[in-house]
């Protein structure tokens, strides 16, 4: 299997499928191509060495408020056990904070903390910057397309 310029320098656009492509191949590229993008904006975050997982937990509470261990455990899908240890590991770093659930006492909240919204902020800082920088190489036109294509991307994820 030969590899072409654009698999050899991923920096270079690769060509746009020919035109009669149909839906499953362009699929094909935009998932390897999204989650190429997506593994490298994960990458840049603040000093502090969160896995993907801790980092998007304290987007989550952030986001949607204190939440209960088990219900971070849904939304992240992963065992409970296995985000009882993430908790852990944020309320070692005071980036989280347990409370008593108002109901069920049996249950704990999960709220984060002043410090965990200053990382957050980091890594969004970090993330955006780092993706304005690559546009900034980018022409009006290319930068256009991916306006037009942010737009779809956004529907897509929503249905």
């Amino acid at each position: 299997m030969s590899t072409t310029a654009a698999q050899a320098d991923p920096a270079r656009p690769a060509a746009l499928p020919a035109e009669g492509t149909g839906p499953g191949s362009l699929a094909a590229d935009l998932r390897v191509a999204i989650g190429r993008s997506a593994r490298r904006i994960r990458a840049e975050k603040s000093d502090l060495d969160l896995s993907d997982t801790q980092i998007s937990v304290l987007f989550l509470l952030d986001r949607d408020g204190p939440s209960t261990p088990g219900g971070l455990a849904d939304h992240e899908r992963v065992q409970p056990p296995t985000m009882t240890r993430v908790v852990n590991c944020l309320a070692d770093r005071g980036l989280v904070a347990r409370s008593d659930h108002p109901s069920d006492g049996r249950q704990v909240l999960v709220a984060i903390t002043d410090a965990g919204r200053r990382e957050i902020r980091e890594t969004r800082r970090r993330r955006d910057a780092w993706l304005a920088d690559r546009l900034a190489e980018m022409t009006d036109t290319e930068r256009t397309v991916l306006a037009q294509a942010s737009t779809l991307l956004r529907r897509i994820a929503a249905s």
